[in-house]
């Protein structure tokens, strides 16, 4: 019995043994290798770039008033269009204390010249009656009379427009009225009723009471890298995708690129600006971001192969692999290389139409 049991086990360690020995040496052995194939077709290959930037109106204009005071009325509020010469707002003008004392004496002093002036006329009038006096002297204080009437109207003028800020010879356009300077829209009114405003000067820039733009004339802003920057030019067409209204996709034209790179985020990029072309600007706002895609480079109706069968060694040599007349074998083969758009490339030298390619490895 014991004779038995060891023989087994003996016959059971071989087999184990001669199976392991098949197993490795069929796992040892070169499995043929398949490839799909590849063959070379006509397309146009466009190498084109996606820009990020916003819409924004071509202009921006700031409105400050012409004169320093309180905001005592706002006519209007953000998003309200305007015509050139609309009231915005109205001004409450704070006088100097001592601005209207001086006005205030120089009408004092025109009171006094008058009541003098006619008094002299008055005088030289009834000399001139009883033949005093001749005629020139007589129409010389008459002439001293009217300007001195002229001068105490100008002066209690000038004392209103320090009090008041309004002429009482031309009050629809006086200074303490801020008006529109452009047809547009209203993008904002940052300042409120009571809120104080200043003139600009050559000492400040002055308070803005409103920013107006001409929503129909926008144009795109981004930034280029500068890998990207020497394939673009002025005149260059770019189709515009909008995040917030997909629906609408305009077209634009570059128009600027800025001669001069700045740091964004570590990375060296330059300013582009391109006008929009629209039919109508309805529903756009100020601001919204957009991506504009360009087309750096284009090749049309060339020869072009996926740019996953193509070998590159070094900076300037490309191969293919083009099956051999027996249809198992294939053969390396230099070719010359143009375009690509990352998917496929244009070949321009080494096969033709009718050449079958190795492709990707099968399993």
């Amino acid at each position: 019995m014991k004779k038995v049991f060891k023989i087994l086990l003996w016959v059971v360690v071989g087999l184990v043994f001669c199976g392991t020995f098949v197993f490795l040496y069929l796992n040892s052995k070169d499995e043929e290798a398949r490839y799909a194939t590849v063959r070379p077709e006509t397309a146009t290959i466009e190498k084109s770039t996606v820009l990020t930037g916003k819409i924004e109106p071509r202009d921006e204009i700031e409105v400050k008033p012409q004169i320093s005071g309180i905001i005592s009325e706002i006519e209007v509020e953000a998003g309200d269009l305007v015509k050139e010469g609309d009231i915005i707002a109205r001004i409450k003008v704070i006088p100097e204390a001592s601005q209207l004392s001086s006005a205030q004496s120089r009408v004092n002093a025109a009171e006094i010249e008058l009541a003098d002036a006619r008094v002299k006329h008055e005088r030289d009038k009834a000399l001139y009656e009883k033949k005093v006096i001749s005629r020139e002297e007589y129409e010389t204080s008459e002439k001293t009379w009217l300007k001195a009437q002229e001068e105490l109207s100008a002066a209690k003028d000038a004392y209103t427009i320090v009090r008041e800020g309004v002429s009482q010879y031309n009050a629809s356009e006086s200074n303490t009225l801020v008006r529109a300077t452009i047809t547009g829209l209203v993008l904002d009114v940052p300042v409120k009723v009571g809120s104080s405003v200043i003139q600009a000067n050559t000492m400040n820039d002055g308070t803005t009471v409103a920013t107006i733009a001409d929503m129909n004339n926008l144009i795109f802003r981004g930034n280029v890298d500068e890998t990207e920057v020497g394939l673009l030019r002025v005149g260059l067409p770019m189709n515009i995708s909008i995040g917030a209204m997909p629906e609408l996709n305009p077209t634009a034209v570059i128009e600027y690129i800025s001669p001069k790179g700045s740091d964004t985020s570590g990375a060296n990029t330059f300013e582009i600006k391109a006008a929009l072309q629209l039919d109508s600007a309805e529903g756009l706002r100020a601001g919204y971001s957009a991506n504009a895609s360009v087309i750096l480079a284009k090749a049309e109706n060339c020869l072009a192969v996926p740019e996953s069968v193509v070998e590159f060694v070094g900076a300037d040599s490309t191969y293919v692999y083009v099956q051999a007349a027996d249809s198992v074998s294939y053969e390396r083969r230099t070719i010359t290389t143009g375009l690509s758009d990352g998917i496929r490339i244009e070949v321009k030298e080494g096969i033709d139409s009718t050449a079958v390619l190795r492709g990707e490895k099968l399993k």
